[in-house]
Parts: structure tokens; C-alpha cells; sequence
């Protein structure tokens, strides 16, 4: 193929007509969706882009495509580099994608209204029912509240076309929560072909340029650490920068501020990225640090980061305390049936590895047995 077919196609269906319009086009909505004046792309980098080696853009850049043309880089033709997470499949909100959009999506987007009187206090209502949700997804697991959720957005989304003014907007706002909390039971339940990051929630209020940029960074650090380009020094720059951000997310949002909701949100990002770069004990120790901030009854993330401290355990050459914790963590796996702790479980087998024929070996497999039957 001499040129880039699926960009140049992406960009014909939104009327693009021309490198030159598109490239205007993308600065201005990347200024915007960033809100960053300096956000700008060229011309000549679009016309780069549709030829037979576009390069690959950077993670704000990857972001302002996906919310422009709705297709992540790799859908657009760029070849990822080893090891890209795509925005939204670590530790981020997302919201199904095909079946689930099908619902949301009309909600969220401009169209078509039928103006009537709807009670501003059924706001309040779905709202005080969002928590109770929020509550339940920590004690039971994904599974049980997919089926729950979404007959209760159909009648937001019937609500929100009918409302008007203040009232809309805010069954817009909540809408948009029960949006992104579904898409993330999807993603916890594994089902990531049904999960996606959507433009849809960012255009719903425009104070979110703090939340973006901080996904962006910790989305950089992640990315840092999973190539092994740089070291622990940039990955600290990533996050302490990202961490200054963190008080002007606006806590009035309910969705969108896992930043803020989240105990210890960016020290779990820098355990995450110490553990792929080796560093066992500095992983370890910020683990103990998260853990003991974290709610016993936010049963699904405690899970996780025990599985992530195990596996830091045995990078630091403690074997039988990656195995103690291990034992926690099938507890809270096969309850819940989180496929985020079966994978983390996994990572966690490998670098056991070289322990496989030694007791603390057997241990393992014998602590990781039910999880194993049950998936």
C-alpha cells in the first residue's frame, strides 16, 4: 500500500476534504478538547500521516483523533509501537462500544427534541441511586449490575429527550455517569470488545481539560514504562506533573473524576509503572502505601493492586510474600469474577517462574487453583 487509505477515508467522512482542512481542523479541536492554544498539527504532518509510513502520533494526539474521527491510531493505519495500551483499558472509564453506544449515544449528542415538563428532582433521584451503584460495584463484581444499569439509562436517555434547559442538562451529566460506569463493568468483566473510550462523554461538559490532561500523562508514564525508553526519572516527572493538575479536577462531576474518586489514583499508576520497570522493592513499597488507603469494601481495585504488590513481591526475590498475598487475591477473584485480577494473577504466575519446582512454587499453584476452575 503506498498511502494511508484508512486515515484519508476517516477524514472524507466527517467532509475533510484536503490535508490542509484537516490539519486546520484537528489544531482546532485538539485546542479545545486539550484546552491548549499551542496544540497544533501541521499540514504537512497530516499529509505524513496518509502516506505509506505515517510514524505514530503522540498519546494527547492519539486522544484529539480518537474525538475528532472516533477511531483510535491503530484503526487509522499507524503501526503501534511495542506495547501500546490504548487510553482507557488501564485504569480509566470507558463506555461500551456498537450495542451499548446504540443507546447512549443519542442521549449524549445533539439531536432531535420533544420539549415537556419532566421533575428536576428525578436528578437528585438517579443521582443518589449512581452511589448506591458505585458501592455495589465494589462488594459484588462486574456481572450482576450490567443488566441492572442499563434498563435504568434507557429511561435517562427517554427522560433527557424529553427535559428541557437546566433539567437536561443535568440528566446529560448523570447520564453520562451511569454511560461510563457501565463501560467499565464491561471492561472489569473482560468483555473489552464491548468497551471503549467515548468522544461522547468529553463533550458533555467543558471543564474537563484537567481530567484529559491527567489521563494523558499517566497514559505517557504508562507508556514510558512499558517501552523501557526511560527510566524512573521520567515516569516521576509524568506523574508529579499530573499530581499538581489533580485539585482543579472539579469534584462535582460524577463521572469522569476517577482522578479524585480513587484512593491514592497516582501512586497507583507509579506502582503499576515501578512494577514494569523491575523495580520490585520501590513497586512494593508504594503498594503497602495504596493499601492502606483503600477501602476494604472497594473489594474490585483492592484485588487488583494486591495482585500487582504480589507480583512486586517476587521481583524483589520475596517469593513466599508474593504467595501470601496471592492467597487474598483468589478469594476476591473467584467472588467477583473480575477478569482485571485473573490477568494481573497471570502476570504474576510468570514472574514465578523461577520458582515453578520449588514448594513455594506448588504454593502458588495450589493458592491459584479455585481461580483457575472458575474462569
Amino acid at each position: 500500500m503506498s498511502r494511508n487509505d484508512a486515515l484519508r477515508a476517516a477524514r472524507l467522512r466527517v467532509g475533510w476534504r484536503s490535508a490542509e482542512t484537516a490539519a486546520a481542523q484537528l489544531t482546532e479541536r485538539g485546542r479545545q478538547f486539550l484546552d491548549d492554544r499551542h496544540f497544533n498539527v501541521s499540514p504537512r504532518t497530516w499529509r505524513r500521516w496518509e502516506g505509506a509510513r505515517p510514524g505514530w502520533p503522540s498519546e494527547e494526539t492519539a486522544l484529539v483523533l480518537h474525538d475528532a474521527l472516533g477511531r483510535w491510531p491503530e484503526q487509522l493505519g499507524f503501526t503501534p509501537p511495542a506495547g501500546w495500551v490504548r487510553p482507557g483499558h488501564q485504569e480509566q472509564t470507558v463506555v461500551p462500544d456498537a450495542g451499548f453506544l446504540s443507546v447512549t449515544a443519542p442521549a449524549l449528542a445533539p439531536g432531535p427534541l420533544s420539549p415537556q415538563q419532566v421533575d428536576p428532582a428525578l436528578i437528585d433521584y438517579f443521582q443518589a441511586q449512581l452511589e448506591g451503584h458505585y458501592r455495589a460495584d465494589m462488594l459484588l463484581g462486574p456481572h450482576d449490575l450490567i443488566g441492572t444499569l442499563g434498563p435504568q439509562y434507557r429511561l435517562i436517555d427517554k427522560l433527557t429527550r424529553s427535559a428541557a434547559g437546566e433539567t437536561r442538562r443535568g440528566l446529560l451529566r448523570v447520564g453520562a455517569a451511569y454511560a461510563a460506569l457501565v463501560g467499565w463493568l464491561y471492561q472489569d468483566a473482560g468483555d473489552l470488545a464491548a468497551a471503549e473510550v467515548g468522544p461522547h462523554l468529553r463533550r458533555v461538559h467543558h471543564g474537563v481539560a484537567d481530567e484529559v490532561r491527567i489521563m494523558a500523562l499517566q497514559q505517557q508514564a504508562h507508556g514510558a514504562s512499558l517501552l523501557h525508553h526511560a527510566g524512573r526519572a521520567e515516569v516521576d516527572r509524568l506523574i508529579d506533573t499530573a499530581g499538581r493538575l489533580l485539585p482543579r479536577v472539579d469534584d462535582d462531576l460524577p463521572w469522569g473524576n476517577a482522578c479524585r474518586r480513587t484512593p491514592g489514583y497516582l501512586e497507583v499508576q507509579r506502582a503499576t509503572c515501578y512494577g514494569r520497570l523491575g523495580l520490585g522493592e520501590e513497586a512494593s513499597g508504594l503498594w503497602e502505601q495504596v493499601l492502606a488507603v483503600v477501602p476494604a469494601s472497594a473489594r474490585g481495585d483492592r484485588g487488583v493492586y494486591l495482585a500487582r504488590h504480589a507480583t512486586a513481591a517476587a521481583t524483589a526475590r520475596r517469593p513466599e510474600q508474593a504467595v501470601e498475598i496471592a492467597r487474598e487475591v483468589a478469594v476476591v477473584a473467584v467472588e467477583t469474577g473480575s477478569a482485571r485480577m485473573r490477568s494481573e494473577l497471570s502476570a504474576l504466575e510468570r514472574v514465578m517462574r523461577p520458582w515453578h519446582d520449588a514448594p513455594v512454587g506448588r504454593d502458588l499453584r495450589e493458592a491459584l487453583a479455585p481461580v483457575r476452575e472458575g474462569s
